[in-house]
């Protein structure tokens, strides 16, 4: 369970801070939920509590794991299936872990295939997903602002 104040990640959306726990009636059904705030684009979203372990809502990661994304994203690219269809599967779940260190993969390989050969709009618009996920937390975890996070990753890809 969550408190208040925490900082959390919600697969496939980013990082926030849960806002506060409210009880809401939707469709004649009462839950209890988090309101989650997302520092980028400023959106709160709706987590039901009951679905949390479902949905795979985690902490952000700490100072020391950034380090490891890092890593992740000055290695050289994987391997990636050259069919744009499976290229694109694989890519998706790796988004949809909910891990950063998947996420940061994804927008490594998508980066770099984007400098070498081009990206299809569906792998650019996959990429500008994955981006906004990952830095999302890591502007939580860093206290920078979207642009300085944007820049970093810019710069260790580049």
């Amino acid at each position: 369970m969550f408190n208040i104040g925490d900082k959390v990640v919600y697969p496939m959306h980013g990082a926030g801070i849960i806002e506060s726990i409210e009880e809401k009636e939707i469709l004649g059904n009462k839950q209890k939920y988090y309101i989650m705030r997302m520092p980028i684009g400023n959106m709160k979203v709706m987590i039901p509590l009951e679905s949390v372990s479902d949905i795979g809502l985690r902490e952000v990661i700490n100072k020391e794991q950034v380090e490891t994304v890092v890593e992740v994203l000055r290695q050289n690219k994987t391997s990636m299936p050259n069919n744009w269809n499976r290229r694109y599967r694989v890519n998706m779940d790796k988004i949809r872990s909910g891990d950063i260190l998947q996420v940061a993969d994804v927008v490594r390989n998508l980066m770099l295939r984007d400098k070498e050969k081009g990206l299809s709009t569906g792998e650019r618009k996959m990429l500008n997903n994955a981006k906004q996920i990952l830095v999302s937390e890591l502007v939580l975890v860093n206290n920078m602002d979207e642009d300085e996070i944007e820049s970093m990753i810019e710069g260790i890809i580049n």
